[in-house]
This record gives structure tokens, C-alpha cells and sequence, in this order.
């Protein structure tokens, strides 16, 4: 399979939500051309973004919702289910443990970390705050895969070296700062400053929202 660019697979899950969507409202069909509207693009566009992963659909029939769930669901690796642990228990990560999408989806929150004492022993659901001195240990005890890391700027880097050094390949970064990883680890970034500036542009510039 050729590379699939970033911003295709970030179509797909947009795609996967509507026909999420789609299927609790008890439709058994959805058209290129709906899919298009809702996620912002073209019904060309969603049409080669599925060819990449085979022949979905008849034309003038559209897709099947059921067929083209489990098939995105398949694609994105979200038909089993990914342990994660989550770094830095301030407000930022108590949203994101709270946020019940990512038990939807797969993604199981296996273990919550923090450096400060005063957090470390909270009860967070079924799990208590961990003190980060056990961080190290724990990547490989609880067989965590993915890490999200909402701690300071400052502290950001470090505990990448860690938990790249722990053996964990996918990172999602709240921190707002540049970080570095070797090949082989990706690496993605939500820096909600960033968003919000972008936002305050289009605003003094008079474009208008798309």
C-alpha cells in the first residue's frame, strides 16, 4: 500500500463519525456526496480516499453504512482495543480522561501519572493517581502503547525521552512546546494556543468561516 498522507487519515475519522452517526439514526445507506457536505470536501475527494483501501460502494447506489463502518473501523485500527496512559493530572488531563469518546472509540486510559504529590493517590474513576516516579515501570507492566502527555512545557521533552525509551511508538502531545522523537515514534500535536490564534486571524482579517 502506498503512503497514506496525514491529512487522508484524518478524513477518514471524520468519515467514521458521520457514518457513526449515520448508523444510530438507523440509515442503512450514505452517498459520497453526504459524506462530502459533512466533512467539508468533494464527493471526488471522498471517492480516492477510500480507493486507497479497496472498491466500497456502487455507483447510484452510494455505500452501504454497516459494510462501510467496520471497514473504517478496520483501516484506522480501531477494532481492538489500545492501552494508554495518560501523564499529567492537572485540568487539561482530567478533561481529556473524562472525554468518553476515547472508551468508544478503543482507546482505554490503563494508568494516570503525575510528579505532583498532592495529585498522586486521587481517585480518577476505577484508577488512583500514579506518582510519575513509576512511569517507567508501568510502560512495560501494563503493556501501555500509546501515551498522552499534558504536563508543562518544561517538562514535555523529558518525558518523551522516557517513554520512548520505555518502548511506546505513538505520542500525543498537549504540551505546548516542540518536541523531539526518533524515527520510528510518531508524534502528533494539539496546541490549542495555536488554534485559537488562528481563529483571532480570520477574525481581524474578515475571512469567513468555511
Amino acid at each position: 500500500m502506498k503512503k497514506i498522507s496525514e491529512s487522508t487519515v484524518r478524513r477518514l475519522s471524520l468519515y467514521l463519525r458521520f457514518l457513526q452517526e449515520a448508523a444510530d439514526r438507523g440509515a442503512d445507506t450514505i452517498s459520497s456526496e453526504e459524506l462530502a457536505r459533512r466533512g467539508g470536501t468533494t464527493s471526488a475527494q471522498v471517492r480516492k480516499d477510500l480507493s486507497f483501501f479497496g472498491s466500497f460502494g456502487k455507483r447510484g447506489m452510494g455505500y452501504s453504512v454497516p459494510e462501510l463502518l467496520h471497514a473504517l473501523r478496520d483501516i484506522l485500527g480501531l477494532t481492538r482495543t489500545w492501552r494508554v496512559a495518560l501523564v499529567g493530572a492537572g485540568k487539561i488531563g482530567s478533561a481529556l480522561f473524562s472525554y468518553r469518546d476515547f472508551q468508544r472509540r478503543g482507546f482505554n486510559i490503563r494508568a494516570v501519572f503525575d510528579s505532583d504529590r498532592a495529585k498522586v493517590g486521587a481517585a480518577w474513576g476505577d484508577l488512583r493517581v500514579r506518582h510519575d516516579e513509576e512511569l517507567d515501570r508501568a510502560l512495560a507492566e501494563d503493556g501501555i502503547e500509546i501515551v498522552i502527555i499534558a504536563v508543562p512545557a518544561e517538562a514535555a521533552q523529558g518525558v518523551v525521552d522516557r517513554v520512548v525509551q520505555g518502548g511506546v511508538r505513538a505520542i500525543l502531545n498537549f504540551a505546548p512546546t516542540r518536541l523531539k522523537v526518533p524515527a520510528g515514534v510518531a508524534l502528533r500535536n494539539v496546541d490549542m494556543t495555536v488554534e485559537l490564534e488562528g481563529l483571532a486571524y480570520t477574525i481581524v482579517n474578515g475571512i469567513p468561516p468555511t
